[in-house]
């Protein structure tokens, strides 16, 4: 019966289910298989489908009674499955990349990480992401990794509306299958999966798609690309976003490679999909808004969230001239806690801002008195200054 539902709504708002392999394949196959002539479908596929038609506001609309006995039985199932899957309606805002507090003898200080969440949720974020680039993931254990996210989530109720994204890239598709759902168990709202790059040279467009898609489709979250050549050393071609966001449970993209043309491209290939992007740095955010970006995942936001915040809010509001302001006050101490001297600096301004930084694990260090000044300068001189 739900076969010949969605089948039939198909054809009436021009959407297709058998034009789309992402809807016709069972999940975790490759393959269409087929009973009696016809394909069978996963059943998360049927829930998924039937939202993003709902979404798009094309469901099929009929006067028959027995189609409209349908449409009342499967809602509200389709809308207890989808809660069940977390699915998100829109990634639009801000989110830091959290540091990860450690005690000075580098173990987890999840007492430190839960005072800092505290802070954060006064500030008008979406959301945080958990176990990124700033959180020292490749430092961190898999265990503790799943354990971070967890004390993330207890400090960020599900009804709080906040999301809670959490980096869970490892180099073999089968371990990041393994670790999104670990840390979806514990409470992440969507994974953040960065691209496998040791064997960086053999990462075509085919095997980039290939793994995206089946992580996707192993998983009960949302999962978002993260693109993040300065650390991996891969720049992954739009070819690879612009063909993933047609599948239903790969929603968007970080990028941090500040290619502005690619968001752009991106944005623009895939307005049908319901796939977003989230600019990786304040430093290029008015621009990438200006294209069609949804918001940002900045480490900069873990001092600056409230400013941030406030620059989206600008553009939004049409007041372009008063963020392009916000922009440039952002660039120097976005640099300096980045690309300059990264999660040392990120975690000195964070002890001068009132929150715990605290140490970096080894072999990170932590900055000289020269440099350290020269950060701070930083701050003052864009007009940001925090008393120590």
């Amino acid at each position: 019966v739900v076969h010949q539902y969605i089948i039939t709504a198909s054809f009436a708002t021009g959407t297709h289910m058998n034009d789309n392999p992402f809807f016709c394949r069972p999940a975790g196959s490759r393959q269409v298989s087929r009973q009696a002539g016809r394909p069978t479908y996963s059943i998360i596929y049927y829930y998924r489908y039937f939202y993003f038609i709902l979404k798009l506001n094309r469901a099929y609309t009929t006067t028959d009674p027995a189609m409209l006995t349908i449409t009342r039985l499967i809602t509200p199932t389709v809308s207890s499955c989808l809660s069940s899957l977390r699915c998100i309606s829109s990634l639009a805002g801000v989110y830091p990349p959290i540091t990860t507090p450690f005690n000075p003898d580098e173990s987890l200080a999840l007492d430190k990480l839960t005072n800092n969440v505290e802070r954060w949720m006064d500030w008008p974020l979406r959301g945080l992401v958990v176990n990124g680039s700033n959180g020292e993931a490749p430092y961190l254990s898999l265990p503790e990794r799943v354990e971070v996210v967890a004390a993330v989530r207890r400090a960020v109720p599900s009804e709080s509306g906040r999301l809670v994204i959490a980096g869970s890239g490892c180099e073999s598709t089968g371990q990041t299958v393994e670790l999104s759902n670990q840390m979806a168990t514990v409470g992440a709202d969507a994974v953040l999966v960065v691209p496998p790059a040791y064997y960086k040279g053999l990462m075509s467009v085919e095997t980039l798609v290939g793994h995206y898609i089946q992580v996707a489709d192993s998983i009960s979250v949302p999962l978002l690309i993260y693109n993040v050549p300065s650390t991996t050393g891969l720049d992954i071609p739009a070819e690879v976003l612009i063909r993933c966001a047609k599948h239903p449970n790969i929603i968007g993209y970080k990028d941090s490679s500040g290619d502005i043309v690619k968001i752009a491209t991106v944005v623009s290939q895939t307005l049908d999909n319901g796939f977003e992007v989230l600019a990786g740095s304040s430093s290029f955010l008015l621009p990438a808004l200006a294209v069609g970006a949804k918001g940002t995942v900045s480490a900069l936001a873990n001092l600056l969230g409230r400013e941030i915040c406030e620059l989206q809010s600008l553009v939004d509001r049409g007041l372009y001239k008063e963020a392009e302001i916000l922009q440039h006050r952002l660039l120097g101490p976005n640099a300096s806690v980045t690309k300059d001297h990264g999660v040392p600096a990120l975690k000195l301004m964070m002890d001068v801002y009132g929150l715990y930084g605290g140490p970096c694990r080894r072999p990170l260090l932590p900055l000289n008195d020269v440099t350290a000044a020269k950060v701070k300068q930083t701050f003052i001189d864009s007009g940001f200054v925090a008393k120590e």
